[in-house]
């Protein structure tokens, strides 16, 4: 039985309202080609009254200590907790994320549970200036703006707002039209979990409209982004032309992974493969460029291959499969297309057959795992982002070359090393040019406590549960006069 179309609004002030055009686009499911929401397009009258009300709320929130704004946030954290079946359910039929690989629920009570406990911003004092004592203070910026992807949407709604409103903001946040249903299930909550009205405003809509006037808006004073690099350097734009916001961005990536010839070659297949077909290889660390040592390059290939072709394919919402559609047609197309500019200039080993089937108009949006090797390193394919479940593999022989091949790019997010050689993997790992490096495991592998970004067209800022928050806080030097204190 086909389930019931979803109608979403939009939350602003702890209410559900229209869209004050009474505009909404459609959502259809990547698998069935179902319409499963009419969503509600928040114009810019609608991003001025959602920074109206955060305002409106944001004296009374942060005058709060950090305990009682904790209650609220602990409380989400166990909402989540107990929904996350319909969390898994609702990622599925928007963007097609399988249930079998969801883990943003687990992700996200952490951050909501762990900012209820850690809104304590710290300054400092000193008494380094005869005749003053001085201090440092951290206070929360008012109203900052998030604007979250679409592939892992409640795992950047908790790990943008958590922190945000931990600190004393208070959120303006748009969810990406392609998949805003996890969002919108979110703000249900919101009101009930103790937040008073303004604190956390939750719209939907397209970039063009709602995210450019966010961008835009002289009352956010901070924007969190995460997602391509084109529409990062846009936002940055608009942020310089209007009050020169405090940006913080995640953007595209185009990883490396290195593979040496004394590597555990089961092990580096393992890590790498569940790295770039992960999610339909819809993630920005993905390792979308692997680098073999000549001597061992057929063995590592036909490996790869084999657990490449053991992807379970299918609905997302079936418990077995674990590579679902790409997140919508337009996204579907841009990875076929890659696929033919690959060909033309390398060799394609893994998917060329199943991938070059006619698609029947409302069949899945699914893209087979694609591997190519031989490929020009100043080829389309090794140098954009193409987010999709497509690698290249390639050769090195000596280990500079392998570092200069892996450097040879505008992204630096995340590159892996599989080494047993100690040394050399501190050594390799320190010349990346990247933020992340995972050595003898791949993306999506991190730490809850060290910095997640990337360098050069990879981001500004860094995101973690010790770093977020320092994003969110604005710095005032206090300088006190007290002769007596003596020097």
């Amino acid at each position: 039985m086909d389930e019931a179309i979803i109608e979403t609004q939009l939350f602003i002030n702890n209410e559900f309202i229209p869209a004050s055009t009474k505009e909404t686009f459609d959502l259809f499911s990547p698998h069935t080609g179902k319409l499963v929401a009419k969503v509600a397009e928040a114009s810019p009258e609608d991003v001025d009254h959602a920074v109206s009300s955060a305002q409106a709320a944001f004296p009374s929130w942060s005058s709060l200590s950090p305990i009682e704004r904790g209650k609220s946030l602990k409380a989400m954290a166990a909402k989540i907790l107990a929904s996350q079946s319909e969390l898994a359910h609702l990622d599925a039929i928007s963007m097609g994320k399988p249930i079998s690989d969801y883990f943003d629920g687990n992700y996200a009570a952490v951050h909501f549970n762990y900012f209820g406990e850690a809104g304590y911003a710290q300054g400092h004092t000193s008494l380094n200036t005869p005749g003053f004592m001085n201090m440092s203070l951290r206070q929360p910026f008012g109203v900052v703006g998030i604007i979250i992807p679409w592939n892992a949407p409640l795992v950047f709604f908790s790990k943008k707002v958590a922190p945000a409103v931990a600190a004393g903001n208070c959120v303006v946040l748009k969810s990406s039209e392609k998949a805003p249903l996890t969002s919108w299930k979110v703000a249900q909550w919101i009101k009930e979990c103790g937040f008073p009205p303004g604190v956390i405003n939750v719209l939907s809509g397209h970039g063009h409209i709602s995210g450019h006037t966010m961008s835009l808006h002289m009352g956010i004073r901070a924007i969190s982004f995460t997602g391509s690099t084109r529409t990062g350097r846009a936002i940055q734009i608009a942020s310089a032309r209007s009050n020169l916001k405090k940006v913080v961005f995640e953007l595209g990536g185009k990883g490396p992974a290195l593979i040496f010839e004394d590597a555990d070659i089961e092990e580096a297949v393992k890590g790498t493969e569940h790295s770039i077909n992960f999610n339909s290889g819809q993630t920005c660390m993905a390792n979308s460029r692997i680098y073999v040592q000549e001597s061992i390059k057929e063995k590592f290939l036909e490996a790869f291959v084999r657990a490449a072709k053991s992807r379970r394919i299918g609905d997302p919402t079936n418990q077995t499969t674990n590579h679902g559609p790409q997140v919508d047609k337009g996204q579907y197309d841009t990875v076929l297309k890659y696929i033919d500019i690959g060909k033309e200039t390398g060799k394609i080993v893994l998917g060329d057959e199943e991938n070059s089937k006619p698609r029947i108009a409302g069949e899945s949006l699914t893209i087979h795992p694609v591997t190519f090797t031989d490929q020009p390193e100043s080829s389309r394919i090794m140098k954009e982002e193409v987010f999709g479940p497509v690698v290249a593999i390639n050769t090195f022989t000596t280990e500079s070359e392998a570092i200069s091949k892996a450097n040879a790019s505008e992204f630096g997010l995340y590159a892996s090393v599989y080494t047993k050689d100690l040394e050399r993997a501190l050594r390799v790992s320190k010349k990346l040019e990247s933020g992340m490096v995972g050595v003898n495991c791949a993306s999506p592998t991190g730490s809850w406590d060290l910095p997640f970004g990337g360098w050069k067209g990879s981001g500004t800022g860094r995101e973690s549960l010790l770093e977020s928050m320092d994003h969110f806080l604005e710095t005032k030097s206090v300088y006190l006069r007290c002769p007596g204190i003596g020097g």
